[in-house]
């Protein structure tokens, strides 16, 4: 099998955000990193901002990973800010949605945790619920602000591209730490597993579109330990490798 090289675009770091740095910087949580090497690929940070050509920009790699972060813009999608939402970064926002653009239109396998399941709602014309506090009937699904999680159980759609990896329609020891959630659906986008208290946790592409699998919660987080959630990234780094060798 050809290399792997998985792009993922950086959070960007502020000045202080790191002891001893002088300046900013960029970044993101090594547990993808992990995730990704313990699958056989090799991760690429791409930091901001949005490239130019970001067609050229993703021509060498085999697949793009879009991780977890703060809340996307509300202007992104029609509406006014939430009291509650934070991290809003609007050159990450950028990046991120030029480069899922291009990684469609050139076939690019792509996953997507947590924000980055919003951030591909959001590209597809959708809508967030930006605080499920205030929704009546949800359950709590964690609180980033204070890097508090939960565990918790979905249910998978059989014949998804999700559930066919996973080999199971039930997957327990789910880490969600998030307040915001899909509202409306974008265009094409077909909800593949859902929790409890029926929230979407998982979107994708449905068959004869290019490989797209996102999920609202983090199995970078407990991947070394359940390999359910290892399987999520393994699943996406081989159709990259098969993408990567067709076109060798």
């Amino acid at each position: 099998m050809a290399q792997v090289l998985v792009a993922i675009p950086t959070y960007h770091l502020e000045e202080g955000r790191v002891l001893r740095w002088r300046t900013g910087g960029f970044g993101v949580p090594e547990g993808y990193v992990v995730a990704l090497r313990r699958a056989g690929a090799s991760p690429v940070l791409v930091p901001g901002p949005s490239p130019a050509d970001p067609d050229d920009a993703l021509a060498p790699f085999a697949g793009l990973l879009l991780a977890g972060g703060g809340d996307v813009d509300p202007g992104c999608y029609g509406a006014e800010a939430h009291p509650k939402t934070y991290g809003i970064d609007p050159d990450r926002d950028d990046v991120e949605m030029a480069l899922l653009s291009a990684a469609l239109r050139l076939g690019l396998p792509t996953l997507a945790i947590c924000r980055g399941m919003h951030v591909v709602n959001v590209a597809c014309g959708g809508t967030l619920v930006q605080h499920l506090p205030d929704v009546e009937g949800r359950d709590v699904h964690g609180d980033p602000t204070a890097r508090r999680s939960v565990l918790h159980g979905v249910d998978v759609a059989a014949g998804s591209r999700l559930g066919t990896a996973l080999e199971r329609s039930r997957l327990d020891g789910c880490v969600s730490h998030h307040h915001q959630a899909v509202e409306r659906m974008g265009a094409g986008l077909v909800p593949v597993a859902w929790s409890g208290d029926g929230l979407v946790e998982a979107l994708e592409l449905p068959p004869g579109e290019p490989w797209l699998v996102a999920v609202q919660w983090h199995p970078e987080a407990n991947a070394g330990e359940d390999p359910a959630q290892q399987t999520i990234f393994d699943a996406f780094v081989r159709r990259a490798g098969e993408r990567a060798d067709a076109n060798r």
